[in-house]
């Protein structure tokens, strides 16, 4: 059988199957498209494990099933088939078993094998907060302009915060739909999605013109998780679908990831869930591809403003933890404090003023004012 009549019987099944059938994809799987496809129009026996119930179902869906025409429409979108087998088909949603998707309406120009094996997807609530919102946003631009795809849902909330990132950045973003891809949902998003469709791909595995529902929302998520290196959460209740999406990642073997919120957000309760589990804690776009990214892509050391007092040296800083935060100190007392000698001492008190860190008062030395605000702070760990 050639790779164009594969296409064809495969594009009947999209019609025909739903997302994620486990047992229609073991069917697949023995028998090949061909096979399943005349079973389902002929008199052929049902699969093992299949009702009567349903397997008159397939059959009904079946017999309507036009593959010519939704290949007509799909091209007439700007969007074509892709199915295992094709140089196009990325080879790790392989990795979803039975539950592989039969095929991937794609829409757009570029290579999405060649785009997905450097991918990250950023997921997360519909109903986000501001402070998600902006996380979301800051990642996606950050990510593309390190040279990732970033794929997400093309939902409200998070999923369109990332997208819009990625594009203000000019980089390369993926949405998966739960419905056809010439049918942008949700429709408030039809610009986005468009935009997307002109300068990354939007993809799916429904035929062209065929509605979402809540089950299909759910069965897209592995979708997600499977074409990349790594999902990242950005904000989720405990029931959210992002949840989904990790814990079919942390299944598949792929990174999890979380950014963390306040505690008291119900929205971020489900990302904080993960981190307690095996997900790895990330803030910004340098953490994820160093994470998921290869040998020489390391994030920056995170460090605190280096103060003047960091750039005295060992002696002349033993000398200045010696004083009080407050009052005057002689100084044998202040050589006991440094464990040193008083010449030592002295010799260190007058460089020590010479850089405006203390000052004399007849026998006695202390802290500046603003010395003894610098001391004050690093002595609690502030």
């Amino acid at each position: 059988m050639s790779q164009d009549d594969e296409r064809l019987h495969r594009a009947i099944l999209t019609r025909v199957v739903e997302p994620g059938d486990e047992i229609c994809g073991r069917w697949l799987r023995e028998v090949g498209a061909e096979e399943v496809v005349r079973r389902l129009v002929g008199c052929g026996v049902r699969p093992p494990g299949m009702t009567d119930k349903r397997w008159a179902g397939l059959r009904a869906r079946a017999e309507r099933a036009d593959p010519e025409r939704d290949l007509a429409a799909a091209q007439d979108a700007g969007a074509r088939f892709v199915c295992p087998g094709d140089s196009e088909w990325p080879a790790q949603l392989d990795d979803l078993g039975d539950t592989r998707p039969i095929g991937l309406w794609v829409r757009g120009v570029p290579n999405l094998r060649m785009w997905a094996l450097r991918s990250v997807a950023v997921v997360g609530a519909r109903a986000c907060t501001e402070y998600g919102a902006h996380v979301a946003a800051t990642l996606g631009a950050g990510l593309a302009e390190r040279g990732w795809v970033v794929v997400s849902g093309g939902a409200y909330g998070v999923d369109g915060a990332v997208h819009r990132g990625a594009l203000g950045a000019g980089g390369a973003t993926v949405a998966v739909l739960a419905c056809g891809v010439d049918r942008p949902y949700p429709r408030g998003h039809t610009g986005l999605i468009n935009r997307i469709a002109e300068q990354g791909l939007v993809v799916g595995e429904l035929p062209p013109g065929d509605h979402p529902t809540p089950s299909r929302f759910i069965l897209r998520n592995r979708v997600i998780a499977a074409l990349t290196r790594g999902t990242v959460v950005v904000e989720a209740a405990y029931r959210s679908g992002a949840l989904v999406t990790a814990r079919a990642a942390q299944r598949l073997g792929r990174f999890t990831m979380g950014v963390p919120g306040p505690v008291t957000s119900g929205l971020s309760a489900g990302v904080h869930e993960l981190l307690r589990g095996e997900a790895v804690l990330v803030s910004d776009a340098a953490e994820v591809a160093e994470l998921v990214g290869g040998m020489g892509e390391l994030a920056p050391d995170r460090r605190g403003p280096v103060l003047p007092r960091d750039l005295l040296d060992p002696g002349a800083g033993r000398v200045l933890a010696a004083l009080p935060a407050r009052g005057l100190a002689a100084v044998d007392e202040i050589a006991r404090g440094a464990r040193t000698t008083t010449d030592d001492v002295v010799g260190r008190l007058y460089e020590l003023r010479s850089l405006g860190f203390v000052e004399r008062h007849g026998d006695g030395w202390k802290l500046t004012r603003q010395a003894m605000i610098s001391v004050r702070d690093d002595r609690h760990g502030c």
